[in-house]
């Protein structure tokens, strides 16, 4: 079973037919004490911090994948509003947080995202048009001065 997942509130080309539960993922990871010596060597001359974003890379997945499995024990076919939280929890330990909701949708007949096919009228073809010129706005009142 494969779940969507969207950001949004909504999932583009889809009717939400059911709201099932806010479903979460976490995982607590610390730094490596030899990848942290390097970091702290790398962090005087600048530059990225590889070591520490493979790390966070891992770490999102893990919590991702973490989420998915509660979704899918509820039957979800999709997580919308998915956002993700860090805190420290010790000192070298974050937990990364992701969370969502857990939907159920249809495919939405009415719009050109089912299948995913471009849609078909040409938003291009219609003759250009020029917008309407801008009216001119009165000045504003010297200040120190009421409107009356």
């Amino acid at each position: 079973m494969s779940i969507q997942l969207s950001n949004l509130e909504h999932l583009p080309g889809y009717i939400i037919t059911e709201r099932l539960d806010v479903v979460y993922g976490s995982t607590v990871r610390s730094k490596h004490v030899g990848k942290d010596i390097f970091a702290s060597l790398k962090n005087i001359v600048g530059g990225e911090l590889t070591a520490y974003t493979e790390l966070l890379e891992e770490s999102r997945q893990e919590a991702i994948d973490r989420m998915l499995v509660k979704a899918e024990a509820l039957g979800a076919d999709a997580v919308v509003g998915i956002r993700f939280s860090t805190s420290s929890i010790a000192q070298g330990a974050s937990e990364l947080f992701v969370y969502g909701t857990a939907v159920r949708a249809i495919p939405d007949r009415g719009t050109a995202f089912n299948n995913r096919t471009a849609p078909t009228a040409n938003p291009y073809s219609e003759p250009f048009t020029a917008a309407p010129q801008a009216t001119q706005v009165p000045p504003l009142p010297p200040e120190g001065t009421k409107n009356q």
